[in-house]
């Protein structure tokens, strides 16, 4: 079959794996995602399959799916923060402020303010207050009005008073 051919039906497949990871039927979503996965590997595919996996309590497999996902793609910036966000889970700050790092200038990513947003999270329970106010208003550059980091800032100006 031709690659375009394969990659417009391994997209479809991804597309019905999302609809079916929103309303919450995950271990479909699962399937489909791998069915895609199966005809033409993305790194979008991998990346929700992690996501999946994820939302099932499988966080070290959602991490590896993630760095599938780089595998294929490194240009793509989801993994890199869902990696970030997996480790903070598990309470591995620091190794997740690397990932989130790769996140923020990664080419191919949205919603690029997410990284920026967990790393401030982790400054402000890390205590680094001035840190962490200037992630959130990394996030704000990105997304301005965003109301976690609105409240967020809030916050932590209210700490430093």
């Amino acid at each position: 079959m031709d690659d375009n051919v394969l990659k417009h039906k391994a997209r479809g497949l991804w597309i019905y794996g999302q609809k079916h990871h929103l309303r919450g039927d995950v271990q479909h979503a699962i399937e489909l995602y791998s069915q895609s996965i199966g005809l033409y590997p993305t790194a979008e595919a991998y990346t929700f399959r992690g996501w999946a996996c994820s939302s099932q309590g499988r966080v070290d497999e959602a991490i590896e799916e993630c760095k599938k996902a780089i595998a294929v793609d490194p240009t793509f910036g989801n993994p890199y923060n869902d990696i970030g966000s997996y480790l903070v889970r598990k309470g591995k700050l620091d190794e997740a402020m690397e990932w989130l790092e790769k996140a923020k200038s990664a080419p191919r990513y949205e919603p690029r303010h997410f990284p920026y947003m967990n790393l401030g999270r982790i400054y402000a329970k890390k205590g680094m207050v001035l840190r962490a106010i200037r992630e959130f208003e990394g996030a704000l550059k990105i997304h301005p009005e965003e109301p976690t980091c609105v409240s967020a800032l809030g916050e932590l100006r209210g700490a430093l008073n």
